[in-house]
């Protein structure tokens, strides 16, 4: 591993780290990182929690998370809660992937571009850190019989792709983390504050730097083949607004501003239009 730190390599991703000693990885880690503190290792653990939060205490700099499996507003509202409010945010930094070369989970088996628009959103705006593996921004949705894997596993073969084919969402990459890339509340890690809305399939949530200087308010329909629409409540506390003046609502994603007031205010999200706003909001 030193060998590689030497050659430039400053990021590792560690397969299943969880079948090894843990020792070993506590020992190892602090070896590298005592001459070189910037070198990063990605644990790719799916197992127990405990042993998650084990690895993550030992030295990972990041952690892969059970992302991959929350898909209602509850569960998702519930786990994040739990990464970036509870005890985990001070030892765990969970890396947010919607797919890897091991796992197509079910949501994505067969799905369209709008599910693979989702997910992707949800990964880049509620973790400061997030990825995927190759193929996902061509919607690569074929999986093998019965199993939450690949059909053609590139484990098994060399895979060429032609990365421009017709129904990429390469243009949608590109600007979630162009959003990311300028914004600097995305940059932080437990500040992800949720709002509630009267629809069960909308989810809002919003982060902000500790100043305000920065707010980034996200509105998601979590249904990628039908429109929701409906009231949202804001937390005007954790957006740093005023509730006696009114405020705007800049669409990062599709362009246009909107002028709103109060805690209570209308969006309207279609699968097949705006299925999704990643406000800026100034005031």
């Amino acid at each position: 591993m030193q060998f590689w730190v030497d050659c430039g390599v400053k990021i590792f991703r560690v397969d299943n780290p969880h079948t090894k000693p843990v020792a070993f990885w506590q020992e190892l880690i602090g070896t590298i990182q005592r001459k070189d503190p910037d070198v990063l290792f990605l644990a790719e653990a799916f197992t127990k929690p405990k042993m998650m939060q084990v690895l993550g205490k030992i030295g990972f700099t990041q952690s892969y998370t059970y992302f991959t499996w929350r898909e209602s507003r509850a569960e998702l509202e519930e786990y994040a809660r739990e990464l970036f409010h509870g005890d985990m945010r001070w030892y765990y930094r969970a890396n947010f992937w919607p797919n890897t070369p091991d796992i197509l989970p079910g949501h994505l088996q067969n799905a369209g571009p709008q599910m693979f628009r989702i997910r992707a959103a949800l990964a880049a705006t509620m973790s400061s850190t997030w990825g995927m593996y190759g193929g996902y921004e061509l919607g690569e949705n074929d999986p093998y019989p019965g199993k939450e894997e690949y059909n053609h596993s590139e484990k098994y073969q060399l895979v060429q792709r032609d990365y421009n084919k017709p129904g990429n969402i390469n243009g949608f990459i590109r600007k979630l983390n162009l959003i990311r890339r300028d914004n600097p509340a995305l940059h932080l890690y437990d500040n992800l504050r949720f709002h509630s809305a009267d629809h069960g399939r909308i989810i809002t949530y919003s982060k902000a730097t500790p100043d305000f200087s920065n707010r980034i308010l996200c509105c998601i329909n979590l249904d990628p083949q039908h429109a929701a629409a409906g009231m949202i409540h804001l937390d005007l506390t954790a957006l740093g607004l005023d509730a006696s003046k009114p405020f705007k609502v800049i669409d990062l994603l599709h362009g246009g501003a909107y002028d709103w007031s109060g805690t209570r205010n209308y969006v309207e999200l279609k699968p097949d239009g705006v299925s999704m706003h990643i406000f800026r909001v100034e005031q």
